[in-house]
């Protein structure tokens, strides 16, 4: 059973950081094998793609966080992270960590609340 555990959300004012992390654990698959990702849930909208990470370490950001969001990882501690800066009041919403080998796995989601 693969378990997603994030940490890191909370409340930052506009224009502030944050950084997420989740930890990767019980997994049959070597951490370095999966494809990553970020996603977000705000109330009243679907969940949209953040940023991703796949197994050759290439990056995919949504559209709307480009330039200010960036994701990466440490295999030898099976994390990844997300750095998040120059924060909008738009960003606010629920963040999910994922994690795909030919089956979904996510986190418990982590609140990131960005005032104005």
């Amino acid at each position: 059973q693969v378990q997603l555990v994030e940490s890191g959300g909370g409340l930052v004012q506009a224009g502030g950081s944050l950084r997420l992390s989740c930890v990767v654990s019980g997994s049959s698959s070597t951490f370095r094998e999966y494809l990553m990702g970020w996603y977000r849930q705000a109330p009243g909208r679907l969940r949209e793609l953040v940023a991703t990470i796949n197994r050759f370490g290439v990056l995919t950001y949504g559209q709307s966080v480009k330039g200010r969001f960036t994701i990466s990882r440490d295999i030898a501690k099976n994390t990844v992270y997300l750095e998040m800066n120059s924060l909008q009041v738009a960003d606010t919403a629920v963040y999910f960590c994922n994690a795909w080998d030919g089956s979904d796995s996510w986190g418990q989601g982590t609140q990131v609340t960005v005032s104005s």
